[in-house]
């Protein structure tokens, strides 16, 4: 091309100086012309043309692969390639030439960089959308991936500009161990935590997970290489490093939320000063309770026939056996949360006493929500606990409660209505002094 402009520029008689200078840049503007055609070609034409096949098929991935600018990208190999097989036409054997052949070469490394950078985007996405892979962190591959390739891109560009070999270059990082593995330390270890993470399905995406150390306490919304992104339920964020899921400690509500119900765990602590035996009134105002009635009865037919035949003198309380109010209260509870219609009937369901402690005697309720949402399960437990607190007194049974100010004040007035009554009992007539 330089020799076609120069011959031309002779014809027209101008110095062979001015020839050799005016056919460069002849070339070099035709050179840059081509450039911008192919590259609006490209833009204009062919990315719209691969755009339209890839979303009008019926698969999935050519509609990803054009929401991440895959074949957006892809189209720049079009002027580069024009480019670098014409080079020689336009700079046959000349310093320019092989600066733009250098140029070219690390276009094309980086062209593929983001072409390929834009398929494995598309490919996280397909995957995350893959019922096999749902939850699972398939990002921290794809982005352990994205970084070898930008390393190899990096390892490329740098052999085409020192015109080394790649290979050697690749050696001279194979000594450098110790000072790559300082600098990638946190991706490395990030890369083992994602595959730690995934083979024993430790944390998906959506679990409900807690880890106080990190103030994380919600659901997983991200899992990488780097951080696992939890939304706290005060929607704040907490991003914990991935590698400390496997370092540290984390507790992950997955079992609770795929078994269908949610744990309560809570106590009510009985005043042991209430506890007592039921007297034959009681017992007949307790069956009033519609679901005691079946329980008295039979627990009444129960005891008579026991003492009965074990028992001589029924005369006093302790000979033999009696029904107490918090034994009748515990059968109360059982039967009131087995006829509640959000607890889970099919898991763990306990109604039992604890060890008495200094606040009382704790009777343990341990049962399973059918509601999992928090507001929710603690609307349903709240139910609960407002309804058998409310119900307590009607048993002759007291929750412990240590004495507040009004307790105080309380006790104050009656010890001085009490000193004033026995003085005024006490006192003397006005003649006997």
């Amino acid at each position: 091309m330089p020799q076609l402009i120069a011959s031309w520029l002779e014809e027209l008689g101008l110095s062979e100086s001015l020839v050799a200078v005016a056919a460069h840049l002849g070339a070099l503007l035709i050179f840059l012309l081509l450039a911008f055609f192919s590259l609006w070609v490209a833009r204009h034409w062919l990315s719209p043309v691969l755009k339209s096949f890839s979303t009008k098929s019926a698969s999935d991935w050519g509609r990803v692969l054009a929401e991440k600018n895959f074949f957006h990208r892809l189209a720049h190999l079009l002027p580069v390639s024009v480019l670098y097989f014409t080079i020689d036409i336009f700079f046959p054997d000349t310093a320019s030439g092989e600066v733009f052949r250098r140029l070219l070469l690390i276009a094309f490394v980086l062209v593929g960089l983001r072409s390929l950078d834009a398929l494995l985007q598309g490919l996280n996405l397909i995957l995350a959308r893959h019922p096999l892979a749902t939850g699972k962190p398939i990002k921290g591959y794809t982005q352990a991936l994205t970084i070898i390739i930008y390393v190899l891109a990096g390892i490329f560009v740098i052999a085409i500009i020192t015109d080394k070999s790649p290979w050697g270059l690749l050696t001279l990082m194979g000594g450098l161990t110790a000072v790559i593995l300082l600098v990638f330390k946190d991706t490395i270890l990030g890369f083992i935590a994602s595959v730690q993470l995934s083979a024993h399905d430790m944390v998906r995406v959506g679990d409900w997970i807690s880890m106080p150390q990190y103030n994380a306490d919600g659901d997983v919304v991200d899992v990488n290489i780097h951080t696992v992104k939890v939304q706290n339920w005060d929607r704040t964020y907490a991003t914990i490093p991935t590698y400390a899921l496997v370092s540290d400690a984390f507790t992950n509500w997955r079992g609770m939320q795929e078994s269908g119900g949610r744990r309560i765990m809570r106590a009510l602590y009985i005043d042991m000063n209430s506890i007592g035996f039921c007297t034959p009134e009681m017992l007949v105002k307790l069956s009033e309770i519609e679901l005691l009635q079946d329980y008295i009865a039979n627990k009444e037919q129960e005891i008579q026939e026991y003492n009965a035949g074990h028992v001589k003198k029924t005369d006093n309380w302790v000979n033999g056996r009696h029904q107490t109010n918090i034994g009748v209260f515990r059968a109360y509870v059982t039967n009131y949360l087995r006829q509640h219609p959000k607890i889970h009937q099919e898991m763990t369901f306990l109604v039992r006493h604890l060890q008495p402690t200094p606040q009382g005697l704790p009777l343990e309720i341990y049962v399973f929500s059918r509601e999992q949402a928090w507001a929710v399960y603690e609307g349903v437990q709240a139910d609960i606990f407002d309804h058998l607190l409310a119900a307590l007194p009607h048993f002759g049974l007291r929750v412990f409660q240590y004495p507040s100010g009004f307790d105080l004040r309380n006790a104050g007035f009656k010890a001085e209505t009490l000193q004033a009554a026995n003085e005024k009992v006490f006192s003397l007539p006005d003649r006997a002094k």
